[in-house]
This record gives structure tokens, C-alpha cells and sequence, in this order.
């Protein structure tokens, strides 16, 4: 692997967490890690989502930058006699892009290695081995002769099993391939905004956040946002890329490295035109490139923060991803950071004024 400067650093270590839904402690580790230089204060809501504060100024108002610390992943449910492990997704999966996968379980312990399995095709019927193996179907082989071997080491109902992948840039090294882009990416872009705007005077109060539980219902964006009650919210993802071989224009079309992607719509809500009219001119305004994209099947923290209180104009703003919710993606630097530049002018513009004005858009 090439020599790792400190950004991607920043970004092997995030993506190399493991932190699905509902056990999200290396990954928030990690987040804080990188994050407590630049806020003046940081703390938990009472599920565990991440709180990075910086105020600029403390009359202003509160800005919120949430990407979400969790990773689709599954949870042990039962090993049988013989020592396979069954499991229960968290998050969504498409049974394809699991068989023979490797994967981590989380226990008490230490990790164990495991890898995704099924019966062969080799003894299906014809019919059979022309579709997908069903998800209940599969099993996870750890390697153990018996139940009471598994339990030996460790396994044990509710234990987290993690995708297995490491942090790797291509050969063109601004594509970065990694698992749990969806969302440490969104981690990486709030650690950066603090980072960014350590030395800024600006008009407002920045909160930093990485939330729990957002693939399984965007839970922790409700909490942490609950606890902030922000003015103005981002939600920072990974977006559709469409770049890829068989994608049509009208079912995706942004492509790695030509700039972040301003959601329109997605399932969970749809963007607040104030807030999306006044990124787009600051985008413009200093050259930052972007692509305009919906998400017909899927939501991001903005849709439970633009719920919060009495309201909260909220857009998300995603970094185009390939081959998401599998165990390996691929982003590109550039879009990560165009992302953290669009972010940090936006926010130089909202002090109050700008924020009311906002509002009545």
C-alpha cells in the first residue's frame, strides 16, 4: 500500500472500525479520537451518538453536521450442534454480494473470523442454482467442530459480526476502496469541517456529530438532535454513484470525482429549499463542483432531523459511492473534499439573520 498521508489516515482508521448498528463503540472511539482537538466540548447523547461542539459565536445560531457512525453488518441469533452460526442482517443487504464474504463476530473474548456460507450448487437442482440463495439460507462457518466449541470461543446470541475489508487507495489513488464508507465518510467530512474552522471566527455554533442506529431507522439523528435542538442541519452520507457499466442517466447519473451530490429528495424528506438555494450559490460562488441527486429508496439523518422540535431546514449533502451496502466501496478524495469545502463556506454565511432568512424561503 502506498505511504498513507494524515488524511487518509484519518480515513483507513475510521473505515477499518468496526461498528455495525446498535454497537457502535470502536467507530465512535475512533470519531472522538480525531475530532476532540478541534471542538471545545464533547460528549454522548444517552444512546451513544457523538457530540463535537465548537461555538464560534455563542449568540449564533446552532448548526449540526451529523454523518452516521454505523455500518450494515449482522447480529449472531443461534449456532446450531455443529458449530455454524446463524445470524440476522442489520441493515440492508442483497443476498448476492454475501456468500463466501469474510466476516468478523465482535465477542467477549476478541474477534473471531467467520465466512459466509450455504450449501454448494454443486447439489442443487438445475432450477435452484439459477436464482439467489435466500438470506435465511446461509450460515456463518467459523471453523468450530460442535456448539460447545463455538461457545468456547466466545460466540454467543447478540454478538456483532462485521464486514471484513481493509482500507485500500487504487491505483489511481484518489479511488479509495473500503468497507463502511456508508457512513464513515460522513464521519471523516464532520471531523473535517471542526478541523477546518478551528482558526475561523465564525457566526455560529458548529456541532459535529456521529450518530448511531441510522441504518436501522435513522434512531440516533433523532436523539442527538433531541439533545442539540439545531437551527440549520446537514446530513452527510454517501450518495448513488451511477458511473458504472449498465447504469441509465435516469436511474443514476453522478460520477466519482465531479463533486459532492445535493440531494434534492429522497424517501425520508425533501430538501429545504432555503438551505439548498443558498449552498448551491455558495458552491458557485467559489467554484466548488457538485451534482444534483435523489434517493427514491432510501433516507439519511436529515430525515429525522429536519423532524426535530418545531422543525429544522435541513439538506443532505453525499459523497458518490459505488457498489454500497456490500463489503468493499469506492469513493473518490476529490468529492470528500469538495464536500468539507462546500460545508465550511456555507456555514461562514449562517449567523442569525441568514438563518431567519432561511426559514421564511
Amino acid at each position: 500500500m502506498a505511504k498513507l498521508d494524515e488524511t487518509l489516515t484519518m480515513l483507513k482508521d475510521l473505515t477499518d472500525a468496526k461498528g455495525i448498528s446498535g454497537n457502535e463503540k470502536e467507530s465512535r472511539e475512533v470519531m472522538e479520537r480525531y475530532i476532540t482537538p478541534y471542538a471545545d466540548e464533547v460528549y454522548t447523547d444517552n444512546l451513544g451518538s457523538l457530540v463535537a461542539k465548537k461555538t464560534g459565536d455563542e449568540n449564533g445560531p446552532k448548526i449540526m453536521v451529523a454523518g452516521h457512525l454505523d455500518e450494515i453488518g449482522f447480529m449472531v441469533t443461534r449456532i446450531d450442534d455443529n458449530g455454524f452460526v446463524y445470524f440476522q442482517t442489520i441493515g440492508g443487504w442483497w443476498s448476492q454480494v454475501m456468500l463466501a464474504q469474510r466476516v468478523t463476530i465482535v465477542t467477549a473474548n476478541g474477534d473471531v473470523t467467520g465466512v459466509i456460507g450455504s450449501k454448494p450448487p454443486h447439489i442443487l437442482p438445475a432450477e435452484a442454482r439459477k436464482k439467489p440463495i435466500d438470506i435465511k439460507d446461509m450460515f456463518i462457518d467459523i471453523g468450530a467442530s460442535s456448539k460447545k466449541e463455538a461457545q468456547e470461543f466466545g460466540v454467543k446470541p447478540g454478538d456483532s459480526v462485521v464486514p471484513y475489508f481493509e482500507f485500500t487507495p487504487l491505483k489511481n489513488e484518489k479511488m479509495l476502496l473500503a468497507k463502511a464508507w456508508d457512513n464513515r465518510i460522513g464521519c471523516a467530512i464532520a471531523i473535517e469541517v471542526l478541523k477546518q474552522l478551528k482558526d475561523e471566527n465564525h457566526p455560529n455554533i458548529v456541532y459535529g456529530v456521529g450518530t448511531i442506529q441510522e441504518e436501522t431507522g435513522l434512531r440516533g439523528a433523532k436523539t442527538s438532535a433531541h439533545l442539540i435542538q439545531p437551527d440549520i442541519g446537514f446530513g452527510v452520507d454517501v450518495g448513488i454513484a451511477g458511473d458504472t457499466p449498465g447504469i441509465k442517466d435516469h436511474e443514476a447519473d453522478s460520477k466519482l470525482g465531479k463533486g459532492p451530490q445535493i440531494i434534492i429528495y429522497d424517501a425520508s424528506m425533501i430538501s429545504h429549499k432555503g438551505v439548498r438555494d443558498l449552498v448551491v450559490q455558495t458552491a458557485d460562488e467559489n467554484n466548488i463542483p457538485y451534482q444534483y441527486a435523489s434517493i427514491a429508496a432510501g433516507g439519511t439523518d436529515s430525515g429525522s432531523i429536519h423532524l426535530t422540535a418545531n422543525g429544522v431546514p435541513s439538506l443532505s449533502i453525499t459523497v458518490a459511492s459505488r457498489y454500497i451496502h456490500t463489503h468493499a466501496a469506492i469513493i473518490h478524495r476529490d468529492d470528500f473534499e469538495n464536500a468539507v469545502k462546500l460545508i465550511v463556506e456555507t456555514i461562514k454565511k449562517l449567523d442569525s439573520d441568514k438563518v431567519k432568512e432561511i426559514i421564511l424561503a
